[in-house]
Parts: structure tokens; C-alpha cells; sequence
């Protein structure tokens, strides 16, 4: 939970302890709004040589256990860009903005593997033809032609029919914050921005309002 005693008077949409369940609200107000993938982040990540990537993923879950932890959990293939550079550091960083709103959240955290039941569940939920395409994309690898592709595509199709299991080398990780931080937009550019922060995951956070 918050260290109340470093704890910044916070109302509105700030109000608060659980940083967890305050992104699950932004979040939910944002799905009424944002026009398109209201859950997209900016996934950021290093290589081994430390020259820094990004792009867009799908956030698929916000978890609050209620006591002030939590984690954000996407999905990929491991043998991707993304999945081999944010193994490789045990980091990652997301912002995640909604212009409808003129909010965002931006993480920072170490990471873990999501590879059990609920990746399998998860897995289980998308479309056939997405389930279909993570077994045949050798992600982020060159590509000769998009009809090298859908020739993947339709042996997959004829190997494991219409219910095609997780691939191995497919699954979700789970970004444990040890940084959060809310901003919304104010007028003459002087906005609202509130940090959670911690020195590692399990301690109690602590609350800073921060300058524009």
C-alpha cells in the first residue's frame, strides 16, 4: 500500500492508494471513449548493446490483488525483437495515452514469464486465424514473400484443425512495476502528474506530485 506519510493530497481522478486499480479505472473510462484499442501501449525495451526499441502492443490485463500490488501482462512470441530484448534485460518501460482523455500511465518495472494456465486461457480466447498466424510467424525473423506466409498458414491449418494449442515459443510476460506514474493534461500546459514509486516490488510505495 502507500506510504501515507509521503502521501501528496490527491483527489478526483488521482484519488486513490492502489495504483493497480486506479489503472484498471482510467483504463475501463478509456474503453468508453478511445476510438481504437483503448489498451494499446508504447512497449519499450534495449538490445544487447543497449540501443533502445519500441512499438505498440496490446495490453490484455491490469491485475490488482488489492493491497497495492499488481502487474501488467501482455502477450508475444519469445523469438520476437521485443520478447528476446525484454528477457534479456528482465526490464521493461510502457506509456500508455489516451487522447480522448488527455490522460496516460507510464510503467517501469522488471519482468517475468506468463506462460502458464492463464496464457493457455488466453491463447484459447483469440480467433482461429490468430491462433493459426502465432504458429506460423517466425516474428521479427525476414520474410522471403507474404505468400511464403499464408503457405505456413494453411499447413498449420491442416496440422492442427480448428483448435491449434499455445505454441511454445508463444506466451505472456508480466511487468512488476517498481514505477507508475498518472498525468493528465492541464490547461497552459501546466498538467497533473503524480508518481507511485518503490525500490523493489513488495515494498510499500510512495507518492510524489510531480512539476508539469
Amino acid at each position: 500500500m502507500v506510504d501515507s506519510a509521503d502521501e501528496p493530497q490527491r483527489t478526483g481522478i488521482f484519488a486513490g492508494e492502489d495504483p493497480f486499480v486506479l489503472a484498471q479505472a482510467w483504463l475501463a473510462e478509456a474503453e468508453g471513449s478511445e476510438l481504437n484499442d483503448p489498451n494499446a501501449i508504447a512497449l519499450a525495451s534495449v538490445d544487447a548493446g543497449g540501443m533502445p526499441n519500441v512499438r505498440m502492443v496490446l495490453l490484455k490485463e491490469i491485475e490488482a490483488a488489492g493491497n497495492g500490488e499488481g502487474a501488467f501482462v501482455f502477450y508475444t512470441n519469445y523469438g520476437s525483437a521485443k520478447g528476446q530484448e525484454v528477457e534479456q534485460a528482465g526490464k521493461a518501460a510502457f506509456v500508455m495515452h489516451w487522447k480522448s482523455l488527455r490522460r496516460q500511465i507510464r510503467v517501469r518495472g522488471t519482468v517475468t514469464r506468463e506462460e502458464g494456465p492463464q496464457a493457455d486461457a488466453y491463447f484459447a480466447s483469440r480467433s482461429l486465424q490468430s491462433r493459426l498466424g502465432a504458429w506460423s510467424s517466425r516474428q521479427s525473423q525476414p520474410l522471403s514473400s507474404r505468400g511464403a506466409l499464408m503457405a505456413e498458414v494453411a499447413k498449420n491449418s491442416l496440422k492442427f484443425g480448428t483448435n491449434p494449442p499455445r505454441p511454445p515459443f508463444w506466451g505472456g510476460f508480466r511487468i512488476l512495476p517498481v514505477e507508475i506514474e498518472f498525468w493528465a493534461d492541464g490547461a497552459f500546459r501546466l498538467h497533473d502528474r503524480f508518481r507511485f514509486t518503490r525500490g523493489r516490488v513488495g515494498e510499500a510505495w510512495n507518492v510524489a506530485r510531480l512539476n508539469p
